[in-house]
């Protein structure tokens, strides 16, 4: 393509250590393949502002902003201007400059926006800049579903947002050449609630790196004292968001109790960083472990017998069921967490709706152990065959230089 790319994120995408980061750092690589990219970012805190030379592996040139706006700020600002709170929370007028500035100064004919909170920093964008906004999520989905069970100021803040984003939400798409989604799923009900075209709106799934998490490659197995001597589960994931902490809370509490009636030296491990003070919590209960942020957690999913993701509201594709799959173990997966996975339940993985079922698919695996074993090797080409990052990230060159042309829409300042 002539010109060059302007990728911006919510979050700096290196390193690939969570959901967000994993899948916007292997598309602003690919991108950095296609033309000259460069890349505008924020930092959640000092130590994501020291990766920011790590960007220079890809990026023609790099800006990544503190973002430090305070919650409670930004929460009177979004319910004054009635805007999206989540948006709010990233209003920095840095970012806004700079950016406006690039497409003045960098022969730009792309931008690929990742993430709905940093498309209210594009500017009405000249003629011919085509404008690719990564939703990842529909995450308006998510507060009106935080909404439907909440009740109390709560559920009030969580129902505005669920409005207030889907308005903004189809607002952007409206500007936007074409928006993406993790997965069909994702993308057909953003369609359904917006009324966009199949033209407009695609998924671009995510993918695993399959020579990193493999079960033969290279890593620190555990030691002894870590593996334990009994059974072992594993649940992956960032420790502080919500759909996480419930997870893990009520399969410590209810599921696995009863794993261990049977199994008495079974051990649950709940793996990853920034633990929420109710998770490590968890850790007084017999058989669980909170390990907070690990150097590698390949050494912990290579050891499990069983790997988990009982996440009862999950949007798009869950990272830790591939990795967990790439590493040739045996998954139990909600079908929240299993639904944007193109695999077979009962072939690929396990479907558990519910604690009692979970209990009882954990007692299958840990009492038959080559139906396990066969799970895990099912897993394993599954997802070779499926979810490459060059196979799901293959169309990437047509998006953004539009050989995949959606209808024009006039492009207007948010």
């Amino acid at each position: 393509m002539n010109g060059e790319i302007l990728f911006i994120a919510h979050r700096v995408p290196f390193p690939p250590d969570r959901g967000d980061k994993i899948r916007s750092w292997n598309i602003v690589k690919r991108l950095a393949r296609i033309a000259p990219a460069h890349i505008a970012a924020f930092a959640d805190n000092a130590e994501d502002m020291a990766h920011a030379d790590a960007l220079e592996e890809v990026a023609a040139s790099q800006k990544i902003i503190l973002r430090n706006r305070r919650p409670a700020v930004a929460a009177v600002a979004g319910l004054i201007k009635g805007r999206p709170l989540s948006v709010a929370l990233f209003d920095h007028p840095e970012m806004g400059a700079h950016i406006a500035r690039l497409l003045v100064e960098r022969p730009i004919s792309a931008v690929f926006a990742y993430s709905s909170q940093v498309a209210q920093f594009l500017p009405a964008l000249p003629s011919g800049v085509r404008f690719i906004m990564d939703f990842v999520d529909v995450d308006s989905a998510k507060y009106a579903a935080y909404g439907e069970v909440q009740g109390g100021p709560m559920g009030w803040i969580n129902r505005r947002e669920a409005r207030k984003l889907l308005a903004f939400e189809q607002q952007v798409a409206g500007r936007a050449d074409l928006s993406l989604f993790v997965s069909a799923a994702e993308a057909e009900l953003f369609g359904g609630l917006t009324g966009l075209s199949s033209d407009r709106v695609m998924p671009v799934e995510n993918g695993v790196d399959l020579d990193y998490f493999s079960a033969g490659a290279a890593f620190e197995p555990l030691s002894p004292e870590q593996r334990g001597g009994g059974p072992l589960l594993v649940f992956t994931g960032q420790m502080d968001y919500r759909p996480n902490i419930e997870a893990v809370d009520g399969f410590a509490r209810r599921s696995f109790m009863h794993i261990r009636e049977r199994h008495p030296q079974a051990r649950f491990a709940i793996v990853g960083r920034n633990p929420a003070p109710s998770v490590k919590s968890l850790g007084s209960l017999p058989g669980v472990i909170v390990t907070g942020a690990v150097d590698d957690v390949r050494g912990w999913l290579a050891s499990a017998d069983i790997v988990v993701a009982p996440l009862r509201l999950a949007r798009g594709i869950q990272n830790k069921v591939l990795e967990a799959m790439a590493m040739a173990r045996p998954v139990i997966a909600s079908p929240q967490a299993a639904e944007g996975i193109d695999a077979v339940a009962g072939t690929h993985l396990l479907v558990a709706p519910d604690s009692p079922a979970e209990v009882a698919a954990a007692l299958h695996l840990l009492q038959d152990r080559e139906a396990a074993r066969r799970l895990g090797s099912a897993a394993r080409a599954r997802v070779e065959a499926r979810y490459s990052w060059d196979s799901t990230l293959a169309s990437l060159p047509l998006i953004v230089s539009g050989a995949r042309e959606p209808v024009k829409k006039q492009a207007r300042a948010l």
